[in-house]
């Protein structure tokens, strides 16, 4: 298949499952596994993490209102060293505390991860845990709360969460969505957090690797065509991902995405299974 092609299938794969609930990773290497994709830089984590900075961008344009405001209050926080029964300001720093085990997870264990964790096996189990975990977090939640009433300790559990997504299959979008509903958040307050949450952790992961491919540090050639088809595709989809989840999340469960996600798994494993056996 032509890379530009197939670069297309990734920007959408990326735009629409960064947000979905269904793990954005374990498609970034089922996809390719199952439609036989194998050009270098297609295959590239380069390639993965500048996909991701298209979907940053997506989440910068739909919430720019929200970090417009979140910003400017977060600083604020600081300058007064209170929060002054500010709600932005407390946002703000919620974030901020979500995102610390992120940040501490990806420095000591992207590499381990990106390295041995990235089998289509491994990626269909935990695809189905992740469906499981989703779906008992649905039935065992509140459903009553919405983002103003996350505390500290909720913002810091939903972040551990979120580190879990390191391994792929997990889904980022999906675990942290499940923690917010465990903790007692409606479907959308939870979405809504967890999306926030993401932005400066996929800034921080785009930066930096980024940052490697200005100074050639990436194993592949980069190839503008495919890259630039990717980032498009994935931060259109993305916006539209971002509104789909939020307006289905506000009167329907989570029932389509768990069976998605185990339709999936099966497939994969299926298909992972017999090729093993050849």
């Amino acid at each position: 298949m032509d890379p530009l092609l197939q670069a297309l299938v990734m920007g959408i794969t990326q735009g629409l499952t960064e947000f979905l609930p269904v793990s954005s990773s374990g498609h970034l290497i089922v996809v390719p596994y199952l439609l036989g994709f194998h050009d270098p830089f297609i295959d590239s984590l380069a390639f993965t993490v500048m996909l991701h900075m298209g979907t940053l961008v997506a989440l910068l344009i739909y919430f720019r209102e929200d970090w417009l405001r979140l910003v400017p209050a977060g600083l604020a926080a600081i300058r007064d060293r209170s929060f002054r029964a500010d709600p932005e300001r407390r946002l703000a720093w919620l974030l901020v505390v979500a995102t610390i085990p992120a940040v501490i997870a990806g420095v000591l264990l992207n590499d381990v991860v990106e390295s041995n964790v990235r089998s289509p096996g491994l990626v269909a189990v935990m695809l189905a845990i992740g469906a499981g975990i989703l779906w008992l977090a649905d039935r065992a939640g509140r459903h009553a709360d919405d983002v103003g009433r996350v505390t500290f300790p909720i913002a810091f559990g939903i972040g551990v969460a979120q580190a879990v997504a390191l391994v792929p299959g997990i889904s980022r979008s999906g675990i942290s969505i499940s923690a917010g509903l465990f903790a007692g958040l409606t479907r959308e307050a939870a979405a809504r957090f967890s999306f926030l949450m993401a932005t400066p952790v996929t800034a921080g992961a785009g930066v930096w690797e980024a940052l490697k491919l200005v100074r050639g540090e990436s194993a592949v050639d980069v190839s503008t065509g495919p890259l630039v088809v990717g980032v498009v595709a994935s931060l259109i989809f993305g916006v539209l991902a971002i509104e789909v989840t939020l307006r289905y999340l506000r009167s329907h469960p989570v029932t389509v995405f768990v069976a998605y996600r185990l339709v999936v798994a099966a497939v994969v494993l299926l298909a992972w299974l017999s090729l093993w056996d050849r």
